[in-house]
């Protein structure tokens, strides 16, 4: 950790750290949630650590909580997760070697990703991934367990309002690049896809798609070439 403190700057730490907080947060949701609808509170804590990846723990809690098959559930959530597949190959030099390549595997998750290709240089990189990636694995099944035990006494999680949390901090991290035009633009076709299949696809999905929306940036810079 103090190797990642000297890597990278005050600025990105703090944002990683709200980041992390955020997850914590929607983390009380989700425990919350699962406890509420019936499941034991050693089962979102667990899957926190085991799984470590939101949109699909939501997905097969929901499913199951609804009656789903428990093999269909499964299914859902690896399809959730198969923006995985992409985000392995964009990073090969990060994530070490060995012992170190499994662990930052089972790391990988949205938020580390963008930490890491937002950075310059291989050093920063790696710093902005692992620090994210380990302050979201104790974040989130901390955050679950928390909430889980919230669940016990709150029936309505959807009350307290935790699940706009991580939004809320993602979009201020975000506004300063919007003074650029073409990432504004980007960010608007991204969202109007997300918005559009939203209602046909599992979750997560359409955020995935939503990054067709950087076709405006790579389309502008090739025009100006």
């Amino acid at each position: 950790m103090r190797s990642i403190s000297r890597t990278l700057d005050r600025g990105p730490l703090r944002d990683i750290a709200l980041v992390c907080l955020a997850v914590g947060v929607v983390g009380l949701s989700y425990g919350a949630t699962a406890v509420a609808s019936g499941f034991p509170l050693w089962l979102p804590a667990l899957l926190g650590v085991l799984v470590l990846a939101a949109s699909s723990e939501f997905t097969f809690i929901g499913i199951i909580a609804a009656g789903g098959n428990p093999i269909a559930a499964v299914l859902a959530g690896l399809a959730v997760n198969a923006r995985h597949l992409p985000f392995g190959l964009a990073l090969p030099d990060v994530l070490g070697q060995g012992w170190r390549r499994l662990l930052g595997t089972h790391l990988m998750n949205d938020e580390s990703v963008v930490f890491a290709m937002a950075q310059e240089g291989g050093a920063r990189k790696r710093a902005a991934y692992w620090a994210c990636g380990l302050g979201i694995l104790i974040c989130w099944p901390l955050g679950a367990l928390a909430g889980g035990l919230a669940g016990t006494v709150v029936d309505d999680t959807g009350v307290l309002g935790l699940d706009a949390m991580f939004p809320a901090i993602l979009l201020a991290l975000i506004l300063p690049a919007f003074r650029d035009r073409d990432k504004r633009h980007a960010a608007l076709a991204g969202a109007v896809i997300a918005l559009v299949t939203t209602p046909f696809l599992p979750a997560g999905l359409p955020v995935l798609l939503s990054l067709a929306g950087l076709a405006v940036i790579v389309t502008r810079q090739e025009a100006h070439r």
